[in-house]
């Protein structure tokens, strides 16, 4: 079995999955679907779909700056739309859809681009609220909303104050602000999704730190803990999501159960590669972590574990598999993305 083969297999849609998307009524629009995480959204929902056996459209909004992700989209059975959002004539033309996932958003390059993070996060949501107010709306944000907490606390909760840090956090806690501001304003139906670190074989923490250790570089301990959730997880919740969208909006933070010492993530690594990590700086005390008690409550606890996104992952980068050049820049700790 290659390791394409492997993959596949923790790509698959759960039963849970199958069973809620006969659940939701109407089609499913994905917004900003040719980023990182919207493409394996989009085909994720068509196989939940085929699955179940139903009847239900899904379909891809981006600009796709890259033909081979349209295309692709096209030959898995999703209708996809080359749209600019901040366009106004591309937005309006956009059709009423009953359910939207919202991931269009701007963060790397925001230091010293930062009108155009701002425009993005904070002022295209109202647009889009607006367009879509008879719909139900998941929207994604960021744990960046939170500060740094104290380890020993255990990761934030929904109910603690937001308090971000430098202007791409400020912006997303704006998004939440504005969709949350029509919620209310419309009775639009919305649910907040605060994810912190999705991981693929092609990107993600995990894989920096994979990476550093197979390649000998050194790991910066002072953002010494972290929260990740595998991608396919990620996605399944988001599309689940469309069944718990509320008004005012329903918030909830996205990850996996466990608080990760950066540390054990590089000696598990370095267990798979044979090498010893290289360590540079000590743990701080707190770190930007999220309490996902409340998301495994509705969605129950992820199929994929941490283990077997390390022997992945890990494998994965052993045997040279393809990674996109996309870092998280996790180690972070003055927002300046």
């Amino acid at each position: 079995m290659t390791k394409e083969d492997v993959l596949s297999d923790y790509l698959k849609p759960s039963r849970r999955l199958a069973n809620d998307i006969a659940k939701i009524e109407g089609d499913i629009l994905i917004l900003g679907a040719g980023g990182k995480m919207g493409p394996a959204m989009a085909k994720l929902a068509q196989d939940a779909i085929n699955e179940a056996g139903i009847e239900k459209k899904i379909i891809a909004v981006s600009r796709f700056s890259e033909d081979s992700v349209f295309e692709r989209l096209n030959s898995q059975g999703i209708e996809t739309i080359k749209a600019d959002l901040l366009n106004d004539n591309d937005l309006d033309k956009l059709p009423q859809i009953p359910n939207i996932i919202y991931l269009a958003g701007h963060k790397f390059g925001t230091s010293g681009n930062e009108s155009y993070t701002w425009t993005m996060n904070s002022y295209l949501p109202g647009k889009v609220a607006e367009k879509f107010h008879k719909s139900n709306i998941v929207v994604f944000s960021s744990g960046n909303v939170y500060p740094l907490s104290p380890v020993v606390n255990g990761g934030m909760t929904e109910d603690m104050q937001a308090s971000p840090v430098g202007e791409y956090a400020q912006s997303c806690l704006g998004r939440e602000r504005v969709f949350a501001y029509f919620s209310r304003k419309n009775s639009t139906p919305m649910f907040i999704y605060r994810l912190n670190y999705a991981n693929d074989v092609a990107y993600g923490v995990l894989l920096e730190i994979a990476k550093s250790v197979k390649e000998e570089g050194e790991i910066d301990l002072s953002m010494g803990n972290v929260n990740v959730i595998w991608q396919g997880d990620a996605n399944e919740i988001a599309i689940r999501a469309l069944l718990h969208c509320s008004t005012p909006p329903r918030v909830v933070n996205v990850t996996g159960p466990e608080m990760i010492s950066v540390r054990w993530l590089a000696n598990e690594f370095g267990k798979i590669f044979g090498k010893s990590p290289k360590f540079s700086g000590i743990e701080s005390s707190d770190a930007l972590l999220s309490n996902a008690a409340e998301c495994f409550k509705l969605f129950g606890y992820p199929n994929v574990s941490l283990k077997q996104m390390v022997e992945l992952i890990g494998c994965w980068v052993a045997e040279g598999g393809k990674t996109i050049n996309k870092p998280t820049h996790f180690q972070e700790r003055k927002g300046e993305f």
